[in-house]
Order: C-alpha cells, then structure tokens, then sequence
C-alpha cells in the first residue's frame, strides 16, 4: 500500500469513527452520470454509517425516488439526460420536503443563487472536499430530527388535549363535548361561559387542537391579570419608543398567535377602548402596534370566556354590545362541579393517579368516608379545587390509602342527609350510562340488539340515550 493510500485509508476510518452511528436509517441517493465519482462518493457515505443508494441515471433515479422515501438526494448538475436542477424540480413535486444538495465542476455565483432559488438545500463544487460534505449531511440530518421531534411534541401536545381525554360522563358535559367536536373544524369564534374553575382553558385548548389551526400556535391572555396600561401592548404590540420603558419593537399576542388560536380568558374584564380595538380586529383583521399607524393583517381564531354576566354589564354600560354579539357566535356553558355529580368519582381517580405518579408515592385510594366526604361537598371551586384537595391530601398522607384525616376540615363538615340521595342517584346514572354505551358497542351500534341485551326497549333505550347527552345514531 503506497503513503497516498494509506493517508486516504486513515482518513476514511477516522470519519467512519466519528459518524458511524449518526447516519442510522438517514437515506441518502447519489446521482452522477460519471461513473467513478458515482461509486467514489457512494462508498465513502457507506463508510460513514449512511444508507445509500447510487444512481447512474436521472431518469431511473426519479423513477426510484416516485416509489422509496430519501432525506437527502446529493445529484451532480450537469448530466447527459436531465440536469440536476430539473431533478431537483422533479423530486420536489414528488416530496416538497426532501433535502437536495447539487454538486457541480461548474461552480458560479450564478449557478449557485439558481439552485438556491429552485428550493436547492445546498451548494457543492467539485473536486469534493468530502470533510465540508460530511458537515453539509450532517446539518440536514439535525434540521430533519428538528423537524421531527417538533412533530412528535405537536402529537404529543394534540393527544394530551384531544377532546376524547376530558372527563365528563354526565350529560350536561357530554353536551358540551358534542357541541366542541361540532365547532372545533370551522373558524367560528366562540364564548366559554361558566364559573371559575370548571375547566374553559380546558375546552379552549381542546377546541383548539381538534380543529384544522392545530399546527398553529395557541396564545392565551387573562385580560384580568394584567394592568390596563400593559394590556393594550400586550394584545397589539409596540414600536421602538412609544412610550416610557418601550427600548424597542415588541409583537403581540395578535401576531404571535398569526395562523393559530388566540385565547382571551376573562373577556368581561377587557377595558373600554381595548374592546374597540378589539371589535377592528374581529372586522377587519387588522390592528396597529401601540406608536404606530401601520396596519398589520393577522389570521388569528379568537375563543374567549368569562364568569361575569355580560348582559348585566352591557345594561351598566361597562360592554359593548357590538362587540358581544361579535364574541358571541357559538356559547358554550360549561356547568359547576356541583350539577354534575356523575363525573365525581371519575375525576377523583384521575387526579389521584396523577398527583401519586407526581409525587412517586404507591397510593391506593381513599378511605370510605374520605371518598364519601368528597363525593358529598359542593366545590364552590369547582373542578379546580377538587384537583387542590386531592393534591394537597396525596402530599400529607403517610400511608398507601388517604384517610378522612387529610382532608380540609370543610370538607369533613359537609352535612349527610338530603344529598346522599342525590350522590346515590348520580353514581347510579354514571354506571346506567356506561351500561349503555358498552351495550351499544357489543351490538355495534344496532339499538335494538342493544336495547335486548340491556333487558329494556327500544323507546327506553332512545330516552335515555337523550338523557344522557349520547347521540341516537350511535
């Protein structure tokens, strides 16, 4: 073996070192009508841990790229068939997203800036420096894992939300739930109305990913959480300068949130000029930032919610009217914790397998009269105080089973009586309705054979179905 040979051998085995491993299922097709630079680049790859596929023909390799997927197609320019930018437009017809890197002996600026502006990744001159090739591929693998992994987090992010995944067997949230799956496809904006806590973020969010914005971010506000002079630059934006502390342009939430869902919690607290401006934006879609007259457009979906009566505070004069029937195209009302019993011993499951996973502790479940003291209270916080109460009884507890002990002395004071009856009557209902929806799934979706196998007739089985807030077809 000459000195030249074994530099180039030492060379190779140092790069195989240092990628192999890197280049795992990264699919690479190489295009060069020469057919010793073809197997020269071709081997090299091979060697650095890529699969490779090596093509003599630019015919033959649209013909293989049209029926097996690449990350990256390296092809030389000048060919007898088909240049490598008319491949390079070929291929992109095919996979808009695949990476392609033109190699060439005719290196020009103008050469380089056509490639570039077909939707070329990369440039390369030849003679190759196969060390700057190695850095090129390398780069178009991390923006694919990029790519990638901000894929799985939106899938992730979409299955955490996903309407199916809110909890609410009773009828009134069934309701809700079949009135998000119908509004969620459409653009229309839509009202949350209900007390604190009983979960309008919640819906929002699973509004939001439900529908076809998902890809596009959601942005929320509390309108009520931020003083009036922060608010406006919040919402719209400001310029370099356009007042005291303003040291330079900032976006808002509108522009942030441009091709997604913009999420303004507690509408009712919005000020008087906001609500104006506000009202353009639903108009017209466009705003300016705070210090300047330029108009920018914006596509942005806005879902609000608010526990204030907003028809007490048009008749005071504090809101718009305008405005309202503008916010108010679909209403959704979610109902308090207390008028909606059946889903209690569901979401107490859930937050005890979420907050006993947090906290790594082995907990089995509540005592009796801890779960009945909780099935009992009014929750005048609704379903976030019952998340608190959970939480804060798996944190105090020593034991596998949380005692009535751990509970807030509020809680343990609830009166019994009248309303074991109406605990009684919702757990009965939450377990009818699950009979049924089982039932109609052994008999896929027959009613008939459903109501038979539930031992009741067809006309009870239609009324409880509506009862229950399940859909007569199913």
């Amino acid at each position: 073996m000459t000195g030249t040979e074994m530099t180039e051998q030492a060379y190779r085995e140092d790069t195989e070192s240092r990628v192999s491993g890197h280049g795992d299922r990264f699919h690479v097709m190489v295009v060069d009508d020469e057919r010793t630079q073809l197997e020269f680049v071709g081997g090299f790859l091979r060697k650095a841990g890529f699969e490779v596929a090596l093509m003599e023909s630019a015919g033959r390799a649209l013909e293989r790229f049209r029926k097996e997927p690449f990350d990256l197609v390296l092809t030389d320019q000048r060919m007898s068939e088909m240049s490598g930018l008319d491949l390079l437009k070929q291929c992109r017809g095919v996979d808009p997203e695949v990476a392609v890197i033109i190699m060439t002996a005719y290196g020009s600026i103008e050469t380089a800036v056509s490639a570039m502006q077909d939707g070329a990744t990369d440039y390369l001159t030849k003679p190759l420096n196969l060390e700057e090739l190695l850095l090129r591929i390398e780069r178009v693998k991390r923006s694919h894992q990029l790519v990638r992994e901000n894929t799985q987090l939106r899938e992730a992010l979409q299955e955490r939300h996903r309407i199916e995944g809110i909890i609410g067997e009773s009828g009134q949230m069934q309701e809700v739930l079949d009135l998000v799956r119908r509004v969620a496809p459409s653009d229309a904006t839509v009202l949350l109305r209900g007390e604190s806590g009983t979960g309008k973020e919640l819906i929002a969010k699973a509004i939001h990913y439900a529908s076809d914005r998902r890809s596009g971010p959601l942005v929320k506000v509390n309108c009520a959480a931020l003083p009036e002079t922060l608010l406006e630059s919040e919402l719209f934006g400001h310029e370099k300068g356009a007042f005291t502390g303003a040291f330079a342009m900032r976006k808002g939430r509108f522009e942030i949130a441009d091709g997604g869902t913009l999420f303004l919690d507690e509408i009712g607290d919005l000020p008087a000029h906001l609500q104006a401006k506000l009202l353009r934006v639903l108009q017209e879609k466009e705003f300016e930032r705070v210090g300047s007259n330029r108009a920018i457009t914006t596509d942005v979906r806005i879902i609000t919610a608010t526990h204030r009566d907003l028809e007490q505070l048009m008749r005071e004069g504090s809101f718009r009217e305008d405005l309202y029937y503008r916010l108010n195209v679909v209403t959704i009302i979610l109902p308090p914790l207390r008028e909606r019993r059946q889903d209690l011993p569901a979401l107490i499951e859930h937050f005890l397998r979420k907050f006993a996973e947090k906290n790594g502790k082995p907990i089995q479940g509540f005592s009796r009269d801890a779960r009945d003291a909780l099935l009992r209270y009014d929750y005048p916080g609704n379903v976030r105080e019952l998340e608190n109460l959970v939480e804060r009884a798996i944190v105090l507890t020593r034991d596998d089973v949380v005692s009535l002990g751990e509970l807030p002395l509020t809680i343990k004071e609830t009166r019994t009586g009248a309303d074991d009856q109406t605990n009684l009557s919702a757990v009965v209902e939450g377990m009818e309705r699950r009979m049924i929806v089982e039932a109609l799934d052994a008999a896929g979706g027959v009613q008939t054979k459903a109501a038979d196998n539930l031992g009741i007739s067809e006309r009870a089985l239609r009324y409880k179905l509506r009862k229950y807030g399940l859909r007569d077809d199913k």
